[in-house]
């Protein structure tokens, strides 16, 4: 049986990200780019796709969580009748390239107890199983490119396709296990003292975490966010991925399905706030920067998502031999709203560099030469019908928060010419941005129900119409967005949380969205509702795991997490919810920059 989502754990090292269950499992690995084909796979299928279990052998009483302070390295601590072991996993920070590492780390701490370990080695997603060979200390599996590298001292053998050890830890001992993957044409690599790189990188969060401008309330759901989004970070480029993984159910047991491990330019507006409010300069000026280099190209070739070092060409296909988390299926690899057209994307780029732009990452003559293509793009296409933000595959409309999106882009523009002296056609500018405002209000609201709709001429709401009070759009307390919040806690919210659309799109019904949710803190905060927000952010808290992390959405009548997981754009939300309700300098997602 699957555990569930909020059963597992992250951890990670900036080039790759695993999960952890309490159960003691990896079962999730994304090696290099989070796209290669060394990757156990068992959240998706089973034990016999791939599985590093370690865990006591007998009967457990009692298992508890908690990450080493302030820090990426997890420990499990087992208690059964014979005594208590912890298990300590991280990967180490300091990575080759090619190369991936994982420690784990068997520690006694009373009495003897007697732990199991079992390796469940597959490649392409669970379909290859390799070719395994003893090694001086360890294991050696190779299965086409990839190679793996089990190095332990305690004694293994094969059974069944998998390799197994039983072994005693007393009080003071510790049995250390490293895995390691790399290219399968070269030398199995060297092996580093596991006891070493965890006080390396144990000193090595602290460090990066003493960076951080925060000590409010809730600083330590604020460190872990960020410690999440780090973990997100690839380090070679500077990209933050949603998730680390794929096809984790939007609804259990249906279609809503879909493979989070790329950067989308929509959350940029969030990411960039989130990092540079908490003092995280060098990785908002890197995530900066890959975007620009990821959109460069034709105004009318911009996508939605790209891959970790930009990459453009995210082809969806199905694994059919998966049987799904929970028997939800297809199970997908890459993404084919990467195709879609959605205008909300070029809002969010000039939303997103004048944010940064406010905090001394200026935008240069290349930048600003960008922008100007891409508005002399948008001065015909925003009158276009595009498929949203929320990637719903019915079909092209005109959605209201896209609209918004592009009288963001113009404003912001309009707003660098008048603050900074940019140079640029203002006047044209000026009245573009006012026309897509007049249009906006004239064909997104519905006057007889007081607030603004999915799209033109619909009925339906949408918890994306939160972010126009976000955007500066309107005033959080005029009377259209008062009507607009009121008919959203009417109608979208159930069990305290808000959901994102009053219909079914996309082929099955969803949890909450978390990030939706926050949303709403943060337009009752810039309502002057904080009691009611805080109220609604507490309840949000209280579905962290125990360690800490969010997916993307909830399941308020099961009481579980769904979706991809953990999901930084939830993640990136909780930061920028919190210093809206609890520091003074309130982030720039409550107004539109000035």
């Amino acid at each position: 049986m699957n555990l569930r989502i909020e059963d597992y754990a992250l951890i990670g090292n900036m080039h790759t990200a695993a999960l952890v269950g309490r159960d003691g499992s990896i079962d999730w690995l994304c090696v290099p780019r989070f796209d290669s084909s060394a990757c156990f796979a068992a959240l998706l299928g089973g034990p016999e796709h791939g599985r590093w279990l370690i865990a006591p052998e007998g009967k457990v009483k009692a298992v508890r969580r908690n990450y080493r302070g302030e820090t990426l390295i997890l420990e499990t601590i087992f208690e059964t009748d014979d005594g208590m072991a912890a298990l300590i996993d991280f990967m180490p920070v300091k990575e080759q390239a090619g190369q991936v590492d994982i420690v784990r780390l068997v520690e006694g701490r009373e009495g003897s107890v007697t732990m199991r370990m079992e390796l469940v080695i597959r490649f392409d997603y669970g379909e290859v199983v390799p070719w395994i060979r003893r090694t001086g200390d360890g294991v050696r599996a190779i299965g086409g490119p990839d190679a793996i590298l089990l190095h332990t001292p305690v004694e293994t053998h094969g059974e069944d396709l998998k390799t197994v050890a039983r072994f005693t830890v007393s009080k003071g001992e510790t049995m250390p296990f490293t895995l390691i993957r790399n290219d399968a044409r070269l030398p199995a690599p060297q092996v580093d003292d596991p006891m070493r790189q965890r006080d390396q990188d144990e000193a090595w969060w602290k460090k990066w975490v003493s960076n951080c401008g925060y000590d409010g309330p809730h600083r330590e759901a604020v460190i872990r966010s960020l410690i999440t989004l780090k973990a997100l970070t690839y380090n070679p480029t500077g990209a933050i991925v949603a998730a680390p993984t794929t096809s984790l159910p939007e609804q259990l047991q249906g279609p809503l399905n879909w493979d989070y491990r790329y950067c989308w330019l929509r959350d940029a507006t969030f990411t960039l706030t989130a990092l540079l409010i908490a003092g995280y300069t060098d990785e908002a000026l890197a995530w900066r920067d890959w975007l620009m280099r990821a959109v460069a190209g034709q105004a009318d070739k911009l996508q939605i998502m790209y891959g970790l070092a930009g990459e453009r060409r995210l082809k969806e296909f199905e694994l059919s031999h998966l049987p799904g988390y929970e028997g939800s299926k297809p199970v997908r690899v890459g993404n084919a709203a990467h195709g879609q057209f959605q205008l909300d994307v070029y809002g969010e780029i000039m939303n997103a560099l004048s944010i940064a732009h406010r905090y001394q990452i200026k935008i240069d003559d290349d930048a600003w030469r960008m922008h100007c293509v891409f508005l002399t793009f948008l001065e015909g296409a925003w009158q276009k019908p595009d498929d949203g933000m929320w990637e719903v595959r019915t079909g092209a409309r005109h959605f209201t928060e896209s609209k918004v999106a592009c009288w963001v882009a113009f404003d912001r523009a309009v707003k660098l010419i008048e603050k900074d002296g940019l140079k640029g056609p203002l006047e044209k500018w000026r009245a573009t941005r006012d026309k897509i405002h007049a249009d906006v209000c004239a064909h997104g609201f519905d006057t007889k129900r007081n607030t603004f709709v999915q799209y033109y001429g619909a009925s339906d709401l949408d918890a994306s119409l939160l972010r126009l009070p976000l955007m500066g759009f309107l005033p959080a307390n005029d009377s259209r967005m008062v009507g607009t919040v009121e008919a959203i806690q009417r109608d979208l919210m159930k069990g305290g949380l808000v959901k994102r659309y009053s219909k079914a799109m996309g082929g099955g019904q969803e949890g909450a969205f978390l990030p939706c949710t926050f949303w709403l803190v943060d337009c009752l905060v810039a309502m002057g509702r904080s009691d009611e927000a805080r109220k609604i952010y507490e309840r949000l808290l209280g579905l962290c795991n125990d360690v800490g992390l969010l997916s993307e959405e909830y399941d308020h009548s099961e009481g579980r997490m769904l979706g991809n997981f953990p999901q930084a754009l939830t993640h990136v939300a909780l930061i920028n919810s919190t210093f809206n309700l609890f520091h003074p300098q309130k982030p720039l997602n409550v107004a539109r920059p000035e």
